[in-house]
């Protein structure tokens, strides 16, 4: 990541490995690069302890290019969500060392490291259509780093499901719970664990779902206490639940 990146480079000027004046072209770019179209923030990394994350819907192939080139010039792990299947082909292509998932709808570059975290992040998903929208939170939270499982299509209409899972709800540190409809697994899974669970409503259901809005007024008048996200954003979910992890 950037900040060992720095540490590196900072060691070096003091080892006599590379000049001064090599180290201020190579620090230019810590604020942020200037792609005209976009400017890269890799100093995030060293403010949040995470780095930026690309959201990929609205960007031009060409725009996209340029800001993953950005980062993997300098050997950085990128993650770009909202990614569909043809761009996801074509970013593949251009830089075969990362990795797309049509399901979660990412495409990402993460080089093997440890396991950061304190514990596991649960993602789950209330039904099978939800999956999605909890993939994108599985996929960015393994890519911050975090020990993470899926538990899906656990939701209300079969309780009976959840209820054969609890092992894994409390080996949970934190549990992100994806659902449309009337939204209400959330509530229930915070009723029985005694960890933050972090709720994500999904544009998922019939015509008075009005595209997860029910969903996300039911959590947020949830009588067990949860974090709600916005419709349908499993990135944030799981950039929280990294955040709680890590503390």
């Amino acid at each position: 990541m950037i900040d060992e990146k720095v540490m590196e480079l900072l060691a070096a000027v003091r080892d006599g490995h590379i000049s001064v004046e090599d180290a201020y072209e190579r620090f230019r770019d810590v604020p942020f690069e200037d792609l005209e179209h976009t400017r890269v923030d890799h100093h995030r990394v060293l403010r949040k302890g995470v780095p930026e994350v690309v959201f990929g819907e609205g960007k031009t192939l060409s725009q996209l290019y340029d800001i993953v080139g950005s980062f993997r010039q300098k050997d950085l792990d990128v993650l770009v969500t909202r990614v569909d299947i043809a761009t996801g082909e074509a970013l593949t292509a251009r830089f075969p060392e990362g990795t797309y998932s049509g399901d979660a709808r990412s495409f990402w570059v993460r080089r093997e490291r440890p396991t950061e975290g304190k514990g596991m992040v649960l993602v789950m998903s209330a039904g099978t259509s939800d999956a999605k929208v909890a993939e994108e939170a599985y996929v960015a939270s393994v890519f911050f780093g975090n020990d993470t499982e899926r538990l899906y299509d656990v939701g209300v209409a079969g309780i009976h499901r959840l209820f054969q899972n609890l092992p894994a709800l409390r080996r949970a540190r934190v549990i992100i719970v994806a659902a449309g409809m009337e939204g209400a697994l959330p509530s229930i899974v915070a009723g029985i664990v005694g960890v933050p669970v972090i709720a994500v409503p999904t544009s998922v259901g019939y015509g008075v779902s009005f595209s997860g809005l029910t969903a996300l007024l039911a959590m947020l008048n949830s009588c067990s206490t949860v974090a709600v996200f916005n419709i349908d954003n499993g990135f944030g979910a799981a950039y929280f639940a990294t955040l709680i992890n890590r503390l």
